[in-house]
């Protein structure tokens, strides 16, 4: 329940709201400047190589790299919704975001966020019909399936984004405007409302929770025939390869579920907002920055792909 659920506060019709961000005076907002700076730096150089590559090296036209380039995608997306706006603040004395661009902010924040995670699970599924059930894997796995998969994960995100939303833009916000975080998010917006915020807390966790325990249990089913299917197989190269794909897959899935359940799916993370913000950075700065990393320095394809691209352009 909101603090201030019970205190007689006025309610105003605000305009825009004042992004707090990260304490400290002017050393430490620099050395923040340039560690988000290099972070989103090196997050759109990796993602975009990533797009990039899969677009152009034939050898990763298959439903594993259609959906990891989409992943590279989102990833490119949601940092790129906060971190300039974050750096945009640490410069500026106002530090104002406007209703309307809070608003827009948290929506498609929470529509990639949503998205990448369900993504994910679709990608465990992927790689148990290839691993799995091999032969059935072209048919089972085609472009129409696949871009279906993809376009079911975004319909998913964008309802959870208008739920969430609708019902933290539904509150009425009492006469302080000050966001204690350094992104429109709905715990701290939750903070500001003058009305019983439980309804919202429900329908976060809740939501949140669903999401969470629905693409663990199908990256957990996944694996777990996989596991079984490698610990079958007699050729030790080729389960090398199958463990080093799919070991890629369970540390983006692992560290990205991990850090959600921490700031949205357990009780208190509305209070707790100064470990919400090391979390939020976590997630919308170091995961997007981390993923291409994780894919391409363990998958021997993709490291091929950037041999052969950048061999190409050497003989050009």
């Amino acid at each position: 329940m909101s603090p201030h659920g019970n205190r007689n506060f006025s309610v105003m019709t605000l305009q825009e709201f004042v992004l707090e961000g990260f304490e400290g005076g002017p050393q430490t907002q620099a050395l923040l400047f340039a560690l988000f700076l290099a972070l989103y730096m090196m997050a759109i150089q990796g993602n975009l190589t990533m797009i990039v590559l899969i677009t152009l090296d034939a050898h990763l036209h298959s439903p594993m790299y259609f959906f990891l380039k989409n992943l590279s995608f989102l990833d490119l997306c949601y940092t790129s919704i906060i971190t300039p706006n974050t750096l945009a603040n640490i410069l500026s004395s106002s530090k104002v975001i406007t209703f309307a661009g809070c608003t827009t902010q948290l929506f498609f924040f929470s529509l990639m966020c949503t998205t990448q995670g369900l993504l994910l699970a679709v990608m465990a599924y992927d790689r148990f019909v290839a691993i799995c059930s091999p032969l059935r894997y072209p048919i089972s796995m085609r472009p129409s399936v696949c871009a279906r998969l993809v376009l079911g994960s975004y319909c998913e995100g964008c309802l959870n984004s208008i739920l969430q939303t609708s019902f933290t833009f539904s509150l009425p916000f009492c006469s302080s405007n000050h966001i204690d975080h350094f992104f429109c998010d709905v715990p701290p917006l939750l903070k500001l409302a003058c009305a019983d915020t439980t309804l919202n807390e429900l329908v976060m966790f809740g939501i949140c929770g669903v999401i969470i325990v629905g693409v663990t249990i199908v990256v957990f089913i996944s694996y777990g025939y996989i596991t079984g299917t490698i610990l079958r197989m007699r050729s030790a190269a080729g389960r090398h390869k199958i463990f080093s794909t799919c070991g890629s897959h369970m540390t983006a899935v692992t560290v990205l579920i991990g850090t959600v359940f921490v700031m949205y799916a357990q009780p208190g993370a509305v209070e707790s907002m100064e470990q919400g913000k090391v979390v939020s950075v976590f997630y919308t700065m170091v995961i997007p920055m981390l993923n291409p990393l994780i894919y391409s320095l363990r998958n021997k394809d993709v490291k091929d792909a950037l041999w052969r691209l950048g061999w190409k352009r050497t003989a050009s």
